[in-house]
């Protein structure tokens, strides 16, 4: 068993080492560089986090080690729906996949929603569905080393950055939510889900995916605050739907947003409150777009630039 020890004050740090060894037979491995498949690496610059040796175990694994690569996770052009075309006669392999490319999100945000798409059809997947996943397998060909860098910025202000596709889906047309978040400038947290419900409008849709990152800003900020940071407030989140930002801080309940009242109730307390700002930004600056539809490459590289995804093994 592996224990990751962390903190700021290294005195109590060497105080637990020695006790532990004390009580159990320990070996100090040093600095921490590789765990759970997620290797880490340190700079003068700050700390990466990237799964290179698991993209080459997936790579191996699919015989795609000689494949060509491709530059997009997902064929921006292409639409998968649950019923269409031949079934793939080994289900329990596409499951295995999907599950390692899940794990593989934790550091490949880039990935997020081509996987939670891939993940929609477990239940009974098609030949097109395994398909899409190998193109995944081959985008990561392209970028296998490519990883997370979290810079020292010396601040520790939180921002978020929310976006809905509004009935993007043409199984249900249901939206997807995509929202992430930021502290100090570096990605924490970042989600790309299927909303549960019916979207009427694309306001409705974006309304929904704000809402879901009202909590998690909520959640992040309570987190935070735990570990002794004093998070600067408001806090941004940043949506590109003016109609929806309208909505937060509206004190009116029109007849057109009474079926979203919930949401709007979450969101303006915290509006009112003084916890949350919802700024607008324009469609090419939302970062949150690459967690809600499949994009072309110049988009998507210069997203995951904003994300923070690099090669660490790439000269500078």
């Amino acid at each position: 068993m592996t224990i990751i020890i962390t903190g700021d004050d290294q005195k109590g740090i060497d105080e637990l080492k020695q006790f532990l060894h004390t009580q159990f037979h320990t070996k100090d491995l040093g600095k921490l560089r590789y765990f759970l498949g997620i290797e880490v690496a340190r700079s003068k610059d700050g700390i990466s986090l990237s799964q290179r040796k698991y993209v080459l175990d997936i790579l191996e694994e699919t015989g795609l080690l000689g494949a060509r690569p491709v530059e997009t996770p997902m064929d921006p052009n292409v639409k998968l729906c649950i019923d269409q075309g031949e079934v793939f006669p080994h289900p329990d392999q596409y499951r295995r996949l999907v599950g390692k490319l899940n794990y593989l999100t934790n550091t490949r945000p880039d990935i997020s929603f081509a996987v939670s798409m891939m993940s929609q059809f477990m239940s009974a997947p098609r030949l097109s569905h395994w398909e899409a996943c190998i193109c995944i397998v081959k985008y990561l060909k392209a970028h296998p080393r490519r990883g997370l860098f979290y810079r020292s910025n010396g601040h520790f202000r939180v921002e978020a950055f929310t976006d809905a596709d509004w009935a993007g889906s043409p199984s249900d047309r249901r939206s997807t939510t995509g929202y992430c978040t930021f502290v100090g400038g570096n990605l924490v947290t970042w989600k790309s889900k299927k909303q549960t419900i019916v979207a009427r409008s694309s306001v409705d849709a974006e309304y929904h995916a704000m809402a879901h990152t009202t909590c998690e800003i909520v959640w992040l900020r309570s987190f935070l605050e735990e570990l002794g940071f004093q998070v600067q407030l408001p806090i941004p989140m940043y949506c590109d739907n003016q109609a929806a930002i309208h909505i937060s801080s509206n004190q009116v309940f029109h007849e057109r947003t009474k079926h979203i009242e919930v949401d709007c109730h979450i969101i303006r307390e915290k509006v009112d409150n003084g916890v949350l700002v919802t700024p607008f930004v324009s469609t090419g600056a939302q970062i949150a777009d690459i967690f809600t539809k499949s994009l072309f490459k110049p988009r998507l590289e210069f997203l995951c630039n904003k994300l923070g995804l690099c090669d660490i093994y790439f000269p500078a």
